[in-house]
């Protein structure tokens, strides 16, 4: 770089500017050769902006600092231009509304609003669920910039016509820790539409908290209602990213006595039973999970053509298959992730094959399957050999109706394998 910008400077190996080149945001601990601080400082701040340049000094992109993180920086931009104030990251928020809006359409109402890296937000994720936003910050570049991110998207959607009533925090996840971030929840102060006011987060319960109202609320996906408890539910409260892959279930499900596995809140199960199934028995082994689809089915008033079973799947599937049950025509599989490193993935095989032979077992011919996995670490192609395997040793053959991803509010950047996680797959049993 020829002229000195001001912004602090770190020096990358060849290796990470290959991987800046191929569309990774992200430079790890081992690929910073220097960091050099802006001019007159001691020292580069956690969390602050820093140029990103080759051993030969060209500019590669400007990202956030994590000092106590392996993925030291993640970049925001690869646009020298760039000056990173009010307006930039307005700009960037506005970028990220109008795609929902044209992909979305009138499904924005309950949708994935900032989807991290995939949109240029890395370490953020912003859910839109009707009246709430509800945010989790995992980078400690994004934790020091939301007191300007979020007044910023309540600007956005209010110039939309968009009231929210407020924006809360789900910052729970364990991996804040690596960050060097403590756990928090609660709502963000001044979440009210147009309001900047103070920007602290609050506590739960602190005073003021009252006037965002209660910590749930409803949702309206594919014709079916849901409560969203945005406080105790998984992650932001509600998985929006199966929602065309459920849509994708209800068509096939007419008549058919459909089991869901692994159902959380009863997602797939309500699909089905809303696309016309006969029967649909929705099971998870958390008994707070069922009670919630219970609930949710009660507020669709479809409960009448519903059970709902707390139990084990992996002990479930080999239980029905030796009482010779034969009384689904239709199972579904959206298991949690079953690893999330590497170092996991071969146990992770083991688990999809087990559940995917159990459902082939228990299917008749002409049954149907619903399968997927949500971990980026199995990647299309193993998971698919992990599936075929199955099918080998149950003795059947799939005939493939459909394969599909996550829906795109939550966007696939190519380049940024982590953003490519959702496979799912529908089958008929042959």
């Amino acid at each position: 770089m020829k002229t000195q910008r001001p912004y602090a400077r770190a020096t990358v190996t060849p290796k990470g500017e290959h991987a800046l080149s191929k569309g990774h945001p992200w430079v790890y601990e081992a690929e910073v050769v220097s960091l050099e601080p802006t001019p007159g400082a001691a020292d580069v701040p956690n969390g602050s902006i820093v140029d990103v340049v080759s051993r030969k000094g060209t500019y590669l992109g400007s990202g956030l600092l994590s000092l106590k993180s392996k993925i030291r920086i993640r970049l925001i931009t690869r646009n020298a231009n760039d000056r990173f104030d009010g307006a930039f990251w307005k700009r960037k928020v506005q970028w990220a509304w109008s795609y929902r809006k044209t992909v979305m359409g009138a499904d924005a109402s309950a949708c994935r609003v900032i989807f991290s890296e995939a949109d240029g937000f890395p370490g953020l994720v912003v859910d839109r669920f009707e009246d709430v936003l509800v945010a989790e910050t995992l980078s400690v570049g994004m934790e020091r910039l939301k007191t300007v991110i979020f007044p910023a998207l309540l600007e956005v959607l209010a110039e939309d016509g968009i009231a929210i009533r407020g924006l809360y925090e789900r910052n729970d996840a364990s991996t804040r820790t690596l960050e060097g971030l403590s756990q928090t929840t609660g709502w963000f102060a001044g979440g009210n539409a147009g309001e900047a006011g103070s920007l602290d987060p609050l506590a739960p319960g602190a005073p003021g908290t009252e006037a965002f109202g209660p910590t749930a609320t409803q949702i309206e996906e594919n014709g079916v209602r849901y409560e969203v408890d945005f406080e105790n539910g998984q992650k932001t409260g509600f998985f929006l990213d199966q929602k065309y892959n459920r849509r994708a279930v209800a068509k096939l499900a007419r008549g058919r006595r459909v089991l869901d596995c692994f159902t959380h809140t009863g997602s797939f199960a309500l699909n089905a039973a809303h696309g016309g199934a006969e029967f649909v028995n929705a099971v998870d082994i958390s008994e707070l999970a069922v009670a919630q689809a219970k609930k949710n089915a009660q507020l669709n008033g479809l409960d009448g053509k519903m059970a709902f079973t707390a139990a084990n799947v992996f002990d479930l599937l080999p239980q029905l298959e030796a009482a010779r049950d034969h009384t689904y025509d239709f199972i579904v599989l959206d298991p949690p992730a079953f690893t999330k490193s590497r170092k996991t993935i071969d146990s992770a095989a083991r688990g999809y094959k087990e559940i995917n032979y159990r459902a082939m077992k228990l299917l008749p011919r002409g049954g149907y399957l619903a399968t997927c996995s949500c971990s980026h670490f199995m990647d299309t192609e193993h998971f698919r050999r992990v599936v075929s395997y199955a099918a080998r040793d149950a003795g059947v053959q799939l005939r493939q109706i459909e394969e599909r991803q996550q829906a795109p509010d939550h966007p696939i950047l190519w380049g940024v394998p982590e953003t490519d996680y959702l496979k799912f797959f529908l089958f008929q049993v042959v």
